[in-house]
Formats: structure tokens, C-alpha cells, sequence
């Protein structure tokens, strides 16, 4: 496993951060890196991800808590992973596109290459991913639902990583209860470039809001009880629901209470959208 050494994290007293401090160095990397070039792109910088466990889903007294969102369950991160810092850029996946002759996505005014990516199915994701581990000699694919969710709350258990508030500063999503502008569509009513607003402990970008994410989960109505591990995702036996993935994140598009670690949402595989995107899994690691 080759890997471009980018930013080493320092000690820290978070205990939540530490443990993502030791879990790289126990596995050789830096906490941020880099695989190296793709299609003459620099590949997407990438966090590592401790093991741990935590609990999956919304409480029902949440705002806008849905019933799929629950039951609660314990949930078991065997090995460390890594995760792209942000979503999955405009520059980057057009590096794709450029160097494999894959579809070019449909185009709309927003042309910033540091936006993230739109229009994409998650079939186009899943194509991308292929490339770019073809590129880089790693394993790249996108996250299951519960690796996002752990690796969205980085040791929280508050309705946003960044509590049970958020400021308007903190999630680029369309407004109202929950933030403390308690505004409705007082939002930027598009998307932000990646890396613009603060990360969570972990170092990831813009979990709440900006685009929402697909993840490799056919849909379900419902969780399973009982624990279950993070790196096995959902297949689903029902026709309807296995045409659907489940998204998450919310976005600029979205009040907050779809924008929770929790929130989640289908879409179909082949649906494409200006507010929706995703970020990749680059697996790493051991089994503990």
C-alpha cells in the first residue's frame, strides 16, 4: 500500500481524536493522505477513521425523527477505514470523466471545480470509484450507511456533530428549527465549495448539508434489531426497495432536521440531482 503523506494530525486531549491519532499510526499513515495522481488530478486527500462502535439511528424524540430511522442499534467499526475529507469535487471526478470516456454528467450553471459533484447517479459514483482504484493500486467504493453515520458523528451523540443547534456558519442546508437563525429558506440556495465550513472531529467536511450522500445501502423501512457491523451493507430481497439507495446527509436543499447524523432518505440508483452527490471509502486496516 503506497501512500503520499500530507498532513500529520498532533496529540490532542480528545480522547475521540486521539484514538484516530493512534489508529493511524498503529497502521503506518498520517491521519490525512493521499494515494497519489489520478488522470493528472491529484486523488481526493483522505481521513483515517478509528475503529469503535456506536449507536446507529435517531432517538424519537429527535426533530423531524423518522420511523425508518430506527430502532436504535449498536453498531461494531471492526477495522479503521479511511473516508474522503469532503465530497467527491467537480475537478476531481471530471478527471474521470476525461481520462475513461464516461458519461459527462448533465451540465447547469454552477461550474465551480471545487463544488461537489452533481448530476451523478450512484451508479456514476460506483464507476468512478472502479477508476480510481484502478489508478491508485487502493480500494476505493462508497461508504456503507452506518461507516457514514460513525464517521459523521466522529464520537458524538447529538443530533449534528456539532450539537443539537447548528448556526448557519456550520451547515450550508435551506433553514428553520434547529438552526439559530430558526429561519425558514434563509439558506444560500446552492451549494458551497468543499472544505468551506468547519469539520467534525474527525476532520471530515460538510456532513450536514451542501449535497446529500450516496451510500452502497439498498433502502430498508426500517433497521434491523440487534447489532451488526459497520462494513456490511444492507442488500434488500424486495424489488422496490433494492432499486433504491439511501442517501444521506440532507443538503443546501434541505431544512435541518434532514440534515442530522440520523437522517436518511432514498433515492433511486439511476436518479441523478443538483443537490446530490457522494464521497468514497478507501479501505485500510486491520481486524481488531
Amino acid at each position: 500500500m503506497q501512500a503520499a503523506a500530507t498532513v500529520t494530525q498532533a496529540g490532542s486531549d480528545d480522547p475521540v481524536v486521539e484514538r484516530q491519532r493512534q489508529a493511524a499510526e498503529r497502521l503506518g499513515l498520517d491521519v490525512y493522505f493521499r494515494d497519489g495522481a489520478a488522470g493528472g488530478e491529484a486523488a481526493p486527500e483522505v481521513v483515517v477513521i478509528p475503529e469503535g462502535g456506536y449507536w446507529m439511528g435517531s432517538r424519537a424524540s429527535e426533530h423531524q425523527a423518522r420511523s425508518f430511522e430506527q430502532p436504535r442499534h449498536e453498531v461494531r467499526v471492526d477495522q479503521p477505514f479511511a473516508m474522503t475529507r469532503g465530497a467527491i469535487r467537480r475537478r476531481e471526478y471530471f478527471a474521470f470523466v476525461e481520462a475513461s470516456g464516461h458519461r459527462r454528467p448533465r451540465p447547469y450553471s454552477w461550474n465551480d471545480p471545487e463544488l461537489p459533484m452533481y448530476n451523478v447517479s450512484a451508479r456514476d459514483a460506483e464507476a468512478y470509484a472502479e477508476w480510481l482504484s484502478e489508478i491508485t493500486g487502493a480500494r476505493y467504493r462508497l461508504p456503507t450507511e452506518a461507516e457514514w453515520e460513525y464517521a459523521a458523528r466522529a464520537g458524538t451523540d447529538t443530533m449534528f456533530c456539532f450539537g443539537d443547534r447548528i448556526r448557519r456558519q456550520e451547515v450550508n442546508c435551506a433553514g428553520g428549527i434547529h438552526c439559530t437563525r430558526g429561519l425558514f429558506l434563509c439558506g444560500l440556495g446552492k451549494p458551497v465549495a468543499v472544505g468551506s465550513l468547519p469539520p467534525n472531529p474527525w476532520g471530515l467536511y460538510e456532513m450536514h448539508g451542501n449535497v446529500q450522500e450516496f451510500t452502497q445501502d439498498h433502502w430498508s423501512d426500517h433497521y434491523p434489531a440487534g447489532p451488526r457491523r459497520a462494513a456490511e451493507a444492507h442488500r434488500s430481497a424486495d424489488a422496490r426497495n433494492s432499486r433504491l439507495r439511501a442517501v444521506r446527509g440532507g443538503s443546501w436543499f434541505d431544512p435541518p432536521g434532514a440534515c442530522r447524523s440520523a437522517s436518511r432518505t432514498p433515492r433511486q440508483a439511476n436518479e441523478f440531482d443538483l443537490n446530490l452527490g457522494f464521497r468514497l471509502v478507501r479501505e485500510i486496516g486491520e481486524t481488531v
